[in-house]
């Protein structure tokens, strides 16, 4: 079965004490507004209304936790990046999401949301630049690739690749499309390598929490402001 099929929801936090007790390695989405997040998942899950999708960017204002079918948990922090979002908001989310990503003890690797159109704007690059240093892993997807011509979609993927070879072979790249299904296998086997270490199977994973890596570097500075 794949991986994110039958996924269930288990909770949503506003805040960053609301978080629940480990109970399962956890992969986090995050993204800009509008980039395309809720639409990844709900394609990877295959499931319409999984997570919420809205033409207004900034709604998803919650941290969203859903159970994927080996245990594990997806889960789905708010956009940034939206300036019509009142500043107090904005902050409450950046706390949210800092707290979070800094110290979560079971989150293995970030999925990080990107419109292949409008690739690695400074905040994407903010988001990068902090979460590398943990040494978990980053897969990014650009997504609505089927907005480009075949070239152009190639040339960005090339050119996105470039830009983050440096951080080394942790930080991988894919083109994604949720409208024509494009690239859905390929994430679904880098997040299964990332929660089925060589060595294992998906039953030595499930419902056990995972090594976060080593968050130190992570905590030294801030995770990307929701402003613009």
């Amino acid at each position: 079965m794949p991986l994110f099929r039958n996924a269930t929801f288990e909770i949503s936090i506003a805040k960053p004490s609301g978080l629940p007790p480990p109970s399962g390695a956890e992969v986090a989405f995050a993204g800009r507004s509008n980039a395309g997040k809720s639409s990844a998942i709900n394609t990877l899950a295959g499931h319409v209304r999984l997570a919420y999708v809205s033409k207004t960017p900034g709604r998803t204002q919650l941290i969203n936790f859903f159970r994927l079918n080996n245990g594990a948990l997806l889960v789905d922090l708010p956009g940034y990046g939206y300036a019509a979002v009142p500043e107090k908001i904005r902050r409450q989310w950046s706390g949210l999401i800092e707290t979070y990503l800094r110290t979560r003890e079971s989150l293995i690797g970030l999925v990080l949301i990107m419109d292949s159109r409008h690739p690695l704007t400074p905040l994407d690059r903010n988001m990068i630049d902090w979460f590398a240093p943990s040494g978990r892993p980053m897969h990014v997807l650009l997504t609505k690739s089927d907005k480009l011509s075949r070239g152009a979609a190639a040339a960005t993927l090339q050119e996105v690749r470039r830009a983050l070879e440096p951080l080394g072979p942790q930080v991988t790249v894919q083109l994604f499309s949720s409208l024509k299904k494009i690239g859905v296998e390929e994430v679904e086997r880098v997040i299964g390598g990332w929660l089925v270490p060589p060595g294992t199977t998906s039953e030595d994973t499930a419902g056990t929490p995972a090594a976060a890596g080593d968050a130190s570097a992570a905590e030294k500075t801030k995770a990307p402001d929701q402003g613009t």
